[in-house]
């Protein structure tokens, strides 16, 4: 106002002094019209001011700031595969001669002009941020966030050190790959730090550059390093962070280790996230002190668990009265008893206990948890039924109580829960006992359900809508109905009939699973729905090819058209358009043609691979790419020719390779040592050739628990140099379990092997299975005694070689052996007694050798004919035709099998090493005895008797001289 006024005084007519007379009470014509006059002057002047000082106070990015954005905005496209999660192109707004601080994203200092922060989340940049990028030139940033965007495995720029005025830096799942640079510590004002990304881990931090972050960033609140690989980092680091810290989450770290044994410094903490870790022992009893906590996330820590006490529960549960979500999956609470939980504070709103080994009844009652929205309790050991009042939580949006095999719901508790459960959107009840329910209840189901699960319920009648029941027909239009359906799983019931074309317009479905049916037709091209991610149709009966709008589906994670037999035409190379995808199972199908090549290397995702039992021709494809994480690939049972490409290992997390019945033409694949997580191997039926002559690299094969190499043309000496480094066929597993896929744990491995003479595909894989196959080559020479350290083998088949020399009795070793086949060779001597004592021995083939000599007797011998030892002449006693005569001696015993270094099984023998060193010793310590004895001539009587065993020796010498002497004359 005081430069109005001061403008005012210099312009306008001085209207004080003519003052105005009144004529009348009213104004003269002359006042009048100035008197208006200067009114719209006034007006006119307070709009020009106030439109000029808005401008000034608007409209001024600095030149400098300006120019940097657009640079760095020609330094990017704009892709929309680039951001995931949302989609904001910010930089389209961008344009050159406007104000920078009205661009999208951008906030500027209203006094100088400078770039403060920085918003450009979502905004599908894509692009290599360089370290020279012009970003680094606004170094007044207070914020900045470049989320879900794709830079390409950009490195984290030691640049962002020079953001010293930096509060708030969030680049998460941004695609930034190596290690996080130690001057991010040197961010000293951060208060909220997000470097979280996606699965596949593409940053590390290493332990030096953490203990710099968390000492330095003092006045940290929130961290995100959520799949940073920080396996290197030890977990009580984790105790030098700020004790400020209201948010830390750490999932997916790979952090291992004993669990900090204390965390009372945090209790200002609001959020923790442990989740997805290698975290094992006891949860300290003073998380209780944590009081601020809201949510607690321990879950999946599954490979060696962490366990809770029930006194640790009960106090946690008890003093945090703040906790809405507990997330404690995985965590060992056997010793927790079920109705403990009902101490919980009424006001929890997730509630995940998922695989946590309780036991014992369900809770009576749940009606004080009315705030409750997740209730996961699936894979325990409850027992009784489901209460009623659970249908009183009104608020309840998903359900999941699956594989508690023992526990079961009333009609009526289930007829509450669908009728009175209106926000309802999940309903998992897999294997839970409902044979009483009807299924003309489920008639009541809200349309707005996304997901169902009701599979192995038990449940018998008409309607045929739900999985594992016993149902039959087709499956019914009435889904059509459920237009807000996300996951429709019918997988395992007996429908029949064609898949129907309304599916296609359920335009929110995600996951659709329709396995092991009887359906039969053509796969629809109407399913075409872009929000695909699982469409598993395996185990029915469809025929023809794979409809193209298949590969179109831009979000699908999972593809599984297995068995089905009659699938026919070729695999399209669109399919390497699905940059999402994690699991591709076409096998056991008509499939032809060739494999696209484009399978190496399309997708870093793509975890799953089973091309198997198939008539694909060509090569292997290749390269493969490096970083991808591909755990499982199959393409046994085709028409594949050429080498095996080396390529191949930059699969760095290959756990299963099966090339097995295939024209492969190579010699054995040395590099694929360089495998280091890989546990079976199949290369069956090729035509290999060349010798084996061992490892070329430490640790060799040191995870392999099935190495096939059988029906190939290898030839030489056994690759003995392999049975010394396969140390998984050493030690058997005491917990066995299935292998399942590392990135998709609903997927079970399947291979196929030749298993006790039949072929046999295991559609699971038990991690206790060890098989050793090099049967049906050209192998030559003696089997090797340090075969006796593969103790874990279950198979041994070394038949139709050309083996010769005994039969090993360190074979005796192999306590778990259950099938063994050294037929068709050209091996001698007698069968080791040894054998006899394998107690799992179902198996056995010696037939077609060069044997003799008696049976062993007794024990598992007795259980075997006489077609296990035919053609071996020579062999004697039951349950051979030929009597052992009374003078044929018993059978051998166990022989030394351990070559090399002794040291390793000192406890179990002398090998030859020790035996030298002690003939050496007694040598040297006898020949100084001797000289001690005759220089000292004690004792006497030892003295003695040697003289006169020498003079006696002497007489005779001369004696016989003499006689020889008188010969000769």
């Amino acid at each position: 106002m005081q430069i109005f006024i001061s403008h005012l005084s210099f312009n306008t007519p001085n209207i004080l002094s003519n003052p105005v007379r009144p004529a009348n009470m009213g104004f003269s014509p002359l006042s009048l019209s100035q008197f208006l006059f200067s009114i719209l002057f006034l007006f006119h002047f307070h709009t020009t001011i106030s439109s000029s000082n808005y401008s000034s106070s608007s409209h001024f990015c600095a030149p400098d700031q300006s120019l940097s954005l657009l640079q760095f905005k020609e330094s990017f496209s704009i892709t929309s595969s680039a951001s995931g999660r949302c989609q904001h192109p910010k930089t389209e707004s961008w344009k050159e001669g406007t104000d920078c601080c009205l661009w999208d994203g951008v906030t500027c200092d209203m006094k100088t002009g400078q770039v403060t922060a920085l918003d450009l989340s979502c905004s599908m940049l894509y692009g290599t941020l360089h370290p020279n990028s012009t970003l680094f030139s606004l170094h007044h940033l207070q914020k900045l966030d470049l989320s879900d965007n794709d830079f390409q495995s950009s490195h984290i720029s030691s640049s962002f050190g020079q953001f010293s005025n930096l509060t708030d830096l969030n680049l998460n799942y941004s695609v930034f790959a190596g290690q996080v640079p130690s001057e991010i510590s040197q961010l000293s004002k951060l208060v909220s730090l997000d470097l979280s990304g996606d699965l596949n881990g593409y940053l590390s931090l290493e332990p030096i550059s953490f203990d710099k972050l968390v000492r330095n960033l003092t006045q940290l609140r929130e961290l995100d390093l959520s799949s940073v690989d920080m396996s290197l980092v030890t977990p009580n680091a984790l105790m030098n962070l700020s004790s400020s810290l209201s948010s830390l989450i750490l999932r997916s770290c790979g952090l291992q280790g004993e669990f900090p044994s204390s965390m009372r410094k945090f209790k200002h903490l609001q959020q923790l996230d442990l989740a997805d870790n290698n975290l094992k022992g006891p949860i300290p009893y003073d998380f209780e002190q944590l009081t601020e906590l809201v949510s607690l996330a321990l879950s999946g820590n599954e490979n060696d668990y962490l366990s809770l006490e029930p006194i640790s529960f009960d106090k946690l549960v008890q003093n945090l009265t703040q906790l809405r979500k507990l997330y404690l999956s995985w965590v060992n609470m056997s010793l927790v008893e079920p109705n403990s939980l009902m101490n919980m504070s009424s006001s929890w709103s997730s509630l995940v206990f998922y695989s946590c080994g309780l036991q014992g009844k369900f809770p009576s009652s749940m009606r004080k948890f009315k705030h409750l929205q997740q209730l996961d309790l699936r894979y325990n050991n409850f027992t009784g039924s489901i209460p009623y009042d659970l249908g009183q939580l009104t608020e309840l949006v998903s359900i999941d109580l699956s594989y508690n095999d023992y526990l079961s719901v009333e009609p009526s508790s289930f007829g509450k829960i669908i009728q009175n459960l209106t926000k309802l959107r999940e309903l998992h009840l897999g294997y839970v006992n409902m044979p009483l329910v009807t299924p003309n209840s489920l008639a009541n189901l809200s349309s707005s359900l996304s997901v169902l699960a009701l599979w192995g319920c038990g449940l018998k009648g008409k309607f045929p809508d739900l999985a594992g029941n016993h149902f039959s027909g087709q499956i019914p239009s009435s889904l059509r109905n459920l237009v807000d359906l996300h996951s429709l799983y019918l997988d395992n019931c007996n429908f029949s009939g064609r898949i129907p074309d309304f599916l296609g317009n359920l335009t929110l479905l995600e996951n659709l699973g329709l396995s092991s049916n009887q359906l039969v037709g053509p796969i629809p091209s109407q399913i075409s729905t872009r929000s695909l991610k699982l469409f598993n149709l395996g185990n029915n009966h469809l025929h023809g090819p794979i409809p193209s709008s298949i590969f179109k589906q831009e979000n699908l994670e999972a593809l599984a058209l297995a068995s089905n037999n009659k699938l026919t035409g070729e695999i399209s190379s669109s399919i390497c358009k699905l940059k999402f995808l994690r699991l591709l199972d076409l096998s056991n199908n008509n499939l032809s043609g060739f494999i696209p090549q484009c399978l190496g290397n399309f997708s870093n995702s793509l975890s799953i691979l089973n091309l198997g039992m198939n008539n694909l021709q060509g090569t292997i494809f290749s390269p493969f790419s490096k970083g991808n994480n591909l755990g499982y690939l199959n393409l046994n049972g085709n028409e594949l020719e050429g080498k095996i490409p080396l390529s191949i290992i930059n699969c760095t997390m290959l756990e299963i390779l099966d090339l097995g019945n295939n024209k492969i033409e190579d010699t054995f694949p040395y590099f694929l040592e360089m495998l280091p997580e890989l546990h079976v191997l199949v290369l069956k039926s090729n035509k290999l050739q060349g010798f084996v002559n061992g490892p070329i690299a430490n640790n060799s094969f040191s995870k392999l628990r099935i190495f096939d190499i059988s029906s190939n043309n290898l030839s030489g000496s056994l690759p003995t140099g392999y049975f010394n480094s396969l140390e998984a066929m050493m030690i058997s597993d005491q917990n066995s379990f299935y292998m399942m896929a590392r990135n998709y744990s609903d997927y079970a491995y399947s291979i196929k092997v030749t298993w006790k003479g039949f072929d046999i595909e295991f559609a699971r894989i038990q991690s206790a299975l060890r098989i050793l196959d090099f049967s049906n080559n050209n192998f030559i020479g003696e089997i090797s005694k340090v075969i006796g350290k593969l103790k874990a083998l279950q198979q041994l088949n070394l038949s139709h070689n050309s083996l010769t020399g005994h039969i090993q009795s360190s074979l005796g070793m192999l306590t778990y052996l259950e099938s063994l086949d050294l037929s068709s060779n050209l091996l001698t001597g007698r069968i080791p007694v040894q054998l006899a004592d394998l107690t799992f021995l179902g198996v056995l083939n010696l037939s077609h050798n060069h044997l003799e000599g008696p049976m062993p007797i007794g024990k598992q011998f007795n259980t075997f004919n006489a077609s296990s030892f035919e053609g071996n002449l020579g062999l004697c006693g039951f349950p051979m035709p030929k009597e052992c005569n009374s003078d044929e001696a018993p059978p051998s015993q166990p022989s030394n099998f351990h070559d090399g270094d002794d040291s390793k099984f000192f406890g179990e023998g002398f090998g030859w090493k020790a035996v030298a060193i002690g003939y050496g010793c007694g040598f040297v310590f006898g020949v100084t005895m001797g000289y001690v004895v005759f220089r000292t001539r004690k004792p006497a009587w030892f003295l003695k008797v040697v003289e006169d065993q020498w003079n006696l020796k002497a007489r005779r010498t001369k004696k016989n001289a003499r006689r020889n002497g008188a010969r000769r004359n």
